[in-house]
């Protein structure tokens, strides 16, 4: 091609990423690896083409669009990783703190597992480091506390509104600052007087469950925080015709997997598994409200618990966006509530975009009368515990400050914003001054401007 131009280039055959020489570890992991072959294949998935370094569009990877760093993008992490487990970094940098540095980053989204090409899974691999990190490390209080947001909850919800007070003040706000290094700039979520669990004990049902019976796997947030969506899920289900239960249930495990106590949220899982199995051998669907929540028991329960009742869960269990389109699409569920035409502006959570793509959500608020356009935002920023703490606060602000707050805030007044995830709408409103709904929420008022009537049925 080049007559003349002679180069006595290197054999094909040198300087492999994965040489015939090459010979990876295998750490003892919690988490099953056995699809990925291993925790070493499951990094060696990674094979180098960079799309986790895209800037313009989608959701991966929001720590690199956020820093442009290469370190802080997937394949940065799965080089970090496959250095600490193939000898070309001594084995005890698997859990040192420079490897902790490159991965702390990671917002754990899961958009690397839908948009990797060879989707990676770097928040399942993170999960697994911080468990053999904080085992040989020790564990943080503020991971502990964190993974307790169930019982700190509780605890709220029944001294509100005083524990409000007090832990908005400046004080309390200085205090976790200093000791748990919460950043006194984000808002802390209120505690409710009364959690939906005592709004559901007392009420009574507002239909006659002639569609059969739906578990509602009611989450922390729902629960202690902003019980109202979980209402307004519960009385529009009642009024379609379902008969709504409680799942006797711990809470999901997703704030302990979040901090690597990979132990502490394999138990919550046996647990609930137990108590949910018999919904879903009956084939009752078993239907949440917060992403994160739900689809840990579609993604990490089968992970954890390797047996079939796990996998027969998953199978039982849908968003309540998933539930609702699902019926209307086998004409079980009719609306003659209506959105008006009434513009809705929806921000999709990231673990759904990754798991189960917002399609049904769209498709849900159409059939409810609603003008629903999507803004291609990427990562909210706030990843649960993540933009609460002090070190990570302005990349998450950042983040958020791409291209959701822009859109938001770009928004007339009169646009309904939607996000079904809590941490998303706490970002929303931290940053934008927008108060955005749950789906669940938009139904039920749809519900309402059509006077409360029974929805359509067949």
């Amino acid at each position: 091609m080049n007559p003349g131009k002679i180069v006595e280039a290197p054999a094909m055959t040198e300087s492999l990423k994965i040489s015939p020489q090459y010979k990876a570890w295998e750490p003892r992991t919690t988490l099953d690896f056995d699809m990925q072959g291993g925790f070493a294949r499951a990094v060696e998935m990674c094979s180098g083409m960079a799309e986790c370094r895209k800037k313009l569009d989608g959701t991966m990877c929001p720590s690199y669009m956020g820093t442009l760093d290469e370190e802080h993008s997937t394949r940065g992490r799965a080089n970090a990783l496959r250095n600490a487990i193939s000898g070309i970094a001594p084995q005890q940098e698997f859990t040192g703190k420079r490897l902790y540095e490159v991965m702390d980053l990671c917002l754990e989204c899961k958009a690397c597992k839908a948009e990797c090409p060879s989707n990676v899974d770097m928040a399942k691999l993170k999960y697994e480091f911080l468990d053999h990190y904080h085992r040989a490390n020790g564990l943080p209080l503020r991971n502990r506390m964190f993974a307790g947001v169930e019982t700190l909850n509780r605890i709220g919800s029944k001294l509100a509104p005083l524990s409000n007070w007090i832990a908005n003040s400046s004080l309390n706000r200085r205090l976790m600052e200093i000791a748990f290094g919460v950043d006194r700039r984000r808002p802390l979520p209120a505690f409710a007087g009364e959690t939906f669990e005592g709004w559901f004990r007392s009420h009574r049902a507002e239909g006659d469950g002639s569609k059969g019976e739906v578990v509602l796997f009611h989450d922390t947030f729902n629960n202690f925080n902003t019980p109202n969506v979980a209402i307004a899920a519960t009385r529009f289900l009642e009024k379609s015709g379902y008969r709504v239960l409680l799942a006797e249930k711990k809470c999901c495990g997703r704030p302990m997997i979040s901090k690597g106590m990979l132990s502490r949220a394999k138990e919550n899982a046996a647990w609930n598994v137990e108590r949910l199995a018999r919904y879903a051998e009956q084939g009752t669907p078993i239907v949440g409200l917060e992403p994160s929540c739900l689809l840990t028991l579609r993604d990490e329960y089968p992970e954890f618990i390797r047996t079939g009742a796990a996998k027969k869960i998953a199978t039982a269990s849908f968003l309540f966006d998933e539930f609702v389109a699902r019926e209307i699409k086998a004409e079980r569920l009719v609306f003659r509530s209506s959105g008006n035409g009434k513009k809705a502006l929806l921000h999709g959570h990231c673990h759904q975009k990754a798991l189960v793509g917002t399609a049904t959500t769209v498709a849900m608020l159409k059939a409810a009368g609603y003008d629903v356009g999507e803004v291609d935002s990427g990562c909210c920023g706030m990843a649960g515990s993540f933009g609460f703490e002090k070190e990570h606060y302005d990349l998450s602000t950042k983040i958020a400050n791409r291209r959701l707050i822009p859109a938001v805030k770009a928004a007339s007044p009169d646009v309904e914003v939607v996000a079904a995830g809590i941490s998303c709408r706490q970002q929303i409103d931290h940053l934008a001054g927008r108060k955005a709904k749950h789906p669940a929420e938009l139904l039920w008022e749809g519900l309402g401007r059509a006077g409360r009537g029974e929805v359509g049925r067949v």
